[in-house]
């Protein structure tokens, strides 16, 4: 007592009461009141998680992760709808041939063509016809004699040439139906001479002559007509 005395009045006699007061203090510090700064780290509130903040920045995440896949689907978008860039580059031609013949040039032949049976099954009356073959043409009455052999090759002459054919039929029914175009070319003997092209073998197709000026004069005729000539001497 004497020492707290000595405390608080420098030295003095010390009041009792003085005394008792001091001593409650000291028991109220030695009690429930501690001092913050003299607590252990443990006995420290630990803050609380901000769920508001962590929702915010995953939302920020997966945002940012939708914008990158846009950009690259883009890109990647732009990259296979572009046109490509002529480099120049020379195209190689196919090795096979550009035009080849049809096995049946004539056209499909459809079944049951001109087979009367079935008007006849419906009760039709059908008027039976026959068809007169046609007559040969001059050229072809030369190249094969009544005994198959092979005359010899067409009159001369000058010619006029209107036409080139694959083969010596096709010419011939090409005559057939350049006369019946061209007035010019009737009244005229023709010939078909077989020559060799870049494409193979041709038989040209000409309308004949008695001199170069009457194939030069037939020419033109047959052009005015619409047609197509050359004069072959």
């Amino acid at each position: 007592m004497a020492m707290a005395g000595n405390a608080r009045g420098g030295g003095g006699p010390v009041d009792p009461g003085d005394a008792g007061e001091f001593e409650s203090e000291l028991a109220l510090i030695d009690g429930d009141e501690r001092l913050p700064w003299l607590e252990s780290d443990d006995e420290l509130e630990q803050p609380g998680i901000d769920s508001g903040r962590v929702i915010a920045f995953a939302l920020l995440g997966l945002l940012g992760a939708l914008l990158v896949l846009g950009v690259l689907w883009l890109l990647l978008r732009d990259e296979s709808t572009r046109a490509p860039l002529a480099d120049g580059s020379v195209i190689q031609a196919p090795a096979e041939p550009y035009r080849t013949r049809p096995d049946n040039p004539g056209g499909r032949q459809v079944a049951g063509t001109g087979n009367a049976s079935f008007e006849v099954a419906e009760g039709l009356r059908v008027e039976g016809k026959i068809v007169a073959s046609p007559a040969p043409s001059p050229s072809a009455a030369q190249d094969q004699a009544a005994d198959g052999k092979i005359v010899p090759p067409a009159p001369s002459g000058v010619g006029v040439q209107v036409g080139a054919y694959a083969s010596r039929a096709a010419a011939e029914a090409g005559w057939a139906t350049l006369i019946g175009r061209l007035e010019p070319l009737q009244g005229h003997s023709h010939r078909v001479v077989e020559g060799v092209a870049d494409s193979g073998t041709i038989y040209r197709l000409q309308a004949l002559a008695g001199s170069v000026a009457e194939a030069q004069a037939l020419c033109q005729a047959i052009k005015a007509s619409g047609g197509d000539c050359q004069v072959k001497r």
